[in-house]
């Protein structure tokens, strides 16, 4: 164990480092979510397009973010993962305030590969730490916590965002939310140790894994592709729609800005955080009885979101609407954290971060990738058809295709006890059984 690692923590100092891994993932979305709600403003100042808007939203954002995942999950299974985190926060948050300079749209497309590239370092290693400080009893339920840092950035870039926006301009707001990332960079680097690998697994240390030993693994493990892909259609709906949410809102509603910010703040942040942690304090309990109820519950969750989620792109009643999106985000967010609990349980302690960027590869290429980019070249294609209601139909398709990630999910079901079988008795074939 080195200097800069904990001995076995106490309950008090586990929740201290997962509430500060949270914050750090709260400011990784609100960083990366400001764009959504400032892109009315930007598409009138800079001359976009919404294909163009769905490209810095999503495509572009994602190829470098998911790219850049792979190499930093790989250091972070060999090296100090408490300083990779550290270092990709100050990097995200240094990107997002120079935003605010931009003059044109490569501008802001260099900027926005920038946030990128430091946010690919976010979740690999934290998911990592936070794995070898929680036992496999709790990690859905520490995983999902963490995975509400999703909402939580949420509610403050919109909320924040929009009303920054509306009152100082759309610059100042990528200033203002930039810049207090860099300052709590150094407070991570200060509070947060590296934990022991395995500590709670028997057999010590694990051995560190390569890319090769990672992927020969997860080969053998159908669960965790058909997981990824489920998580990946899930979230291209959830990135697709809630990226243009708050255009949606303005064109078809006549909201204003600081009313879109406020609302959808209110809304995705907390029905958004409730539904995430829901989600693995669940899977947890009723996982006891039966393990799959850690793939059942996102299935469960991703079907009965659809009805409210119809309503409220097909209702014309505005109140009614918001207040549909309500239960639609609590069902809609109970998929991550027993999805990536589950792919943790599928490989060993050293391969937890590679396995973790992996599953966000494919959830981000497929989900933030091409979610948003579908949506807004649907909407460009749709302005003869539908006029006004363009955006409105592209995100209806969007919603339909969900189904997909459900059947996705469905498939992992078939296959999660023979695989976790199968992990089981490679971990106690090297000395590693997790306890």
């Amino acid at each position: 164990m080195t200097p800069d690692q904990t001995p076995t923590p106490s309950k008090h100092y586990r929740w201290t480092v997962l509430v500060m891994l949270t914050l750090v993932y709260t400011f990784n979305f609100i960083d990366r979510q400001i764009l959504v709600i400032l892109q009315e403003p930007i598409k009138a100042d800079l001359g976009l397009s919404d294909a163009q808007l769905g490209l810095l939203t999503g495509f572009s954002f994602a190829l470098v973010y998911v790219t850049a995942g792979i190499p930093i999950a790989w250091l972070a299974d060999r090296s100090n993962r408490r300083n990779i985190v550290v270092a990709s926060l100050a990097f995200w948050s240094f990107m997002t305030a120079i935003s605010g300079l931009v003059q044109n749209f490569g501008q802001l497309l260099a900027a926005r590969l920038g946030v990128g590239v430091g946010e690919a370092g976010g979740s690999p290693p934290s998911h990592s730490m936070i794995s070898d400080y929680f036992p496999p009893s709790s990690r859905g339920t520490a995983l999902s916590f963490y995975s509400m840092g999703i909402y939580i950035g949420v509610l403050f870039g919109f909320a924040a965002g929009g009303w920054i926006a509306q009152n100082f301009g759309w610059r100042n707001a990528f200033f203002v939310i930039g810049i207090p990332g860099i300052l709590y960079a150094i407070a991570v680097f200060w509070v947060v140790k590296e934990p022991r690998r395995g500590q709670f697994d028997v057999g010590g240390t694990p051995p560190k894994s390569s890319l090769s030993e990672t992927m020969n693994c997860l080969r053998g493990r159908p669960t965790f592709w058909w997981i990824s892909i489920g998580c990946a259609f899930t979230a291209f709906v959830s990135y697709g729609n809630g990226n243009f949410m708050p255009s949606f809102l303005m064109r078809n509603h006549g909201l204003s800005l600081a009313e879109v910010g406020a609302i959808l703040g209110l809304i995705s942040g907390l029905s958004g955080a409730t539904g995430t942690f829901l989600g693995g304090f669940f899977a947890d309990r009723l996982g006891v009885r039966d393990i799959r109820w850690y793939v059942w519950i996102p299935m469960l969750g991703g079907l009965t979101a659809m009805i409210p989620a119809y309503y409220t792109l097909l209702g014309e009643n505005t109140t009614l609407i918001i207040v549909a999106m309500i239960p639609s985000q609590i069902l809609g967010a109970l998929y991550l954290g027993p999805c990536i609990a589950t792919c943790h349980n599928l490989v060993s302690p050293g391969m937890r971060a590679m396995a973790s960027a992996i599953l966000y590869f494919v959830l981000n290429i497929i989900g933030l990738g091409l979610g948003p980019l579908t949506v807004g070249i649907l909407s460009d294609a749709f302005v003869g058809a539908y006029g006004e209601d363009n955006l409105r139909y592209a995100m209806v398709i969007t919603l339909t295709i969900s189904l997909v990630g459900v059947f996705f999910l469905w498939m992992g079901v078939r296959s999660l006890k023979r695989d976790l079988e199968a992990n089981a008795t490679e971990l106690a074939a090297t000395g590693t059984q997790t306890s």
